[in-house]
């Protein structure tokens, strides 16, 4: 079940999820929006892309986005599982369906599938070293030396449609098996024919599939294994296994577009590079870079598809706190293979001659436009404050205006009232008629959203001398609604007494507590008869609870 809740929320951010209910709005590192069931005077609802959880302060709901949906829909767990599976493109069959014991079917399935790509692999490689031909393309076309070769595991698929499952079929694999890997077309045959192939590893070295690249004419040119249990392309960083090292030693990546990209930098002396293999940059991809380095440099292409690849990256690193630079000085060269083939020494250089990206993406906004005419000013402004927008620093954002300001030729206020006037505009236009309606009510529970504050205190501030009686969560995700909580209430206010801040809320929350029941034993009187054997008690019970009430 793990593995199929991870895969889920790896391919849907909470906030997509959450967004089709709620409209959200930059708060920080968080979003902030209304409570989607209408209970809180002033936007009260937070959720953090960054740890995947969710918080309604007024509701005094949380969690994740299977808690979510549970929530808003009024639906059961595995309900909304499967909702979410559908929205994600997540095929449950192949996770053992949702039964409590699929985790370890999934385990020896996948255990299964890495260890007939890695017998696949062994063989392609033998054919590799049986074909002149193929030699020849990937030693002196190529440029590729043995250790590149051997590090990255290249091999060679055989024009033979069926060469490939007839070893694997006598090493007792079954075509079912082959299928689920990403081996065989739908035709059952060979996926791979007459291709130069590359594995795909995962971060601890397994093969999970393939990228091809044809020899000769043909197209596709690249052809790469489909999304299966092991391979998820959303997630997967080409040439991280073998740059992970060289990442941690020298603090940068560098993100090229194409995966021979990476393997030529490789053998050039740039082994922190890595690529997105074929798709576009996800916050996946760079939660997953920026847990091993804050300084990512991208190497894209400067035409129309690079600059809004760039547009998007520098929105996700903004979310993260990531230095985001660009890598552009390719001396003629279409992109680093090319270069690198021109003069390895040249890419070095490059890998170093960066710019901040912001600063890349003004530079090409301006080569694209007349500034001299006045519609063209209109157009740069637009997209300058438009990327304006993705930055998070007050002083850079401010510097930014300034060089923004000076190239329109116009003043920093005038700028700046333009920016105020659009932003209007988008919140006008997105308009909470398009979103969903909740499918459920909520009545807020002010002594449960008084539990969750103080808990918040008890974990992350330090509370030692008050007594909190709640006993602490062990789930991950609740662990992480409560730093959310914590975050909200008291990461703006400066010198706060926790402890005297969590005593004053226990004192509130017992009186809560005294009110509560009050309220519930009064209820339960009114529904009793007097002969009832628990009408005296009851009764008695609340009589204490009022005597001590008009005594505080």
């Amino acid at each position: 079940m793990y593995d199929l809740k991870d895969e889920i929320k790896s391919r849907l951010p909470v906030e997509d999820v959450i967004g089709q209910y709620v409209e959200l709005k930059r708060a920080g590192r968080n979003l902030k929006g209304r409570s989607p069931w209408g209970v809180d005077k002033t936007p009260s609802f937070m959720v953090s892309p960054e740890k995947g959880i969710w918080h309604d302060f007024s509701a005094n709901k949380g969690g994740d986005i299977f808690t979510f949906v549970m929530e808003v829909e009024g639906i059961p767990f595995k309900e909304a599982l499967e909702k979410l599976a559908r929205q994600a493109g997540v095929d449950i069959s192949k996770y053992g369906g949702t039964s409590s014991g699929s985790s370890q079917k999934v385990q020896r399935k996948k255990a299964r599938l890495k260890e007939a790509l890695n017998l696949s692999t062994r063989y392609y490689q033998a054919c590799l070293a049986h074909s002149r031909e193929v030699c020849e393309y990937v030693f002196y076309k190529r440029n590729l030396n043995r250790a590149t070769v051997s590090e990255f595991k290249i091999g060679y698929s055989p024009e033979n449609g069926h060469a490939l499952i007839d070893v694997l079929k006598k090493r007792g694999f079954t075509l079912e098996e082959l299928d689920s890997a990403g081996l065989l077309n739908r035709f059952k045959k060979d996926l791979f024919r007459h291709r130069m192939m590359i594995p795909f590893f995962d971060t601890d070295g397994s093969i999970i599939g393939y990228t091809a690249r044809i020899i000769g004419a043909g197209e596709p040119k690249y052809l790469n294994t489909p999304e299966t249990i092991l391979f998820n392309k959303s997630r997967f960083i080409f040439g991280l296994f073998q740059a992970k090292e060289a990442i941690r030693r020298n603090g940068f990546v560098v993100i090229v577009e194409g995966n021979m990209d990476v393997i030529s930098s490789h053998q050039a002396g740039v082994k922190e590079t890595v690529a997105t293999s074929g798709t576009a940059m996800t916050p996946q991809h760079l939660k997953i870079l920026s847990r091993l380095t804050s300084d990512i440099r991208l190497a894209y292409d400067g035409d129309a598809a690079g600059v809004k690849a760039t547009e998007r990256a520098v929105e996700l690193a903004g979310e993260l706190g990531i230095d985001l630079t660009i890598i552009s000085n390719y001396h003629g060269a279409k992109d680093p293979d090319e270069l690198i083939q021109k003069d390895p020494a040249l890419w070095q250089a490059a890998v170093e001659e960066r710019i901040p990206a912001v600063d890349w993406l003004l530079n090409k906004y301006a080569e694209s436009l007349n500034l001299n005419l006045a519609p063209d000013k209109r157009k740069y402004s637009d997209l300058a404050l438009h990327l304006l927008n993705l930055v998070k620093d007050e002083i850079e954002r401010a510097t930014y205006e300034q060089k923004i300001a000076k190239t329109l030729g116009v003043t920093v206020e005038a700028l700046r009232e333009k920016g105020d006037r659009l932003n209007r505009q988008l919140e006008e236009s997105a308009s909470r008629k398009y979103l969903k309606k909740p499918k459920t009510e909520v009545v807020p529970d002010h002594l449960k959203r008084l539990e969750d504050t103080l808990l918040s205190l008890k974990v992350f501030g330090g509370i030692t001398k008050t007594n909190i009686p709640f006993p602490l969560p062990e789930n991950e995700t609740k662990l992480s609604e409560l730093e959310l909580i914590f975050n909200t209430n008291y990461e703006e206010m400066k010198n706060v007494d926790y402890e005297k801040e969590a005593a004053a809320l226990m004192k509130r929350y017992e009186k809560e507590s005294k009110k509560a029941k009050i309220a519930s034993l009064q209820e339960k009187l009114e529904s009793l008869p007097e002969d009832d054997p628990s009408f005296n008690d009851t009764l008695s019970e609340l009589n204490q609870l009022l005597k001590a009430k008009s005594l505080e």
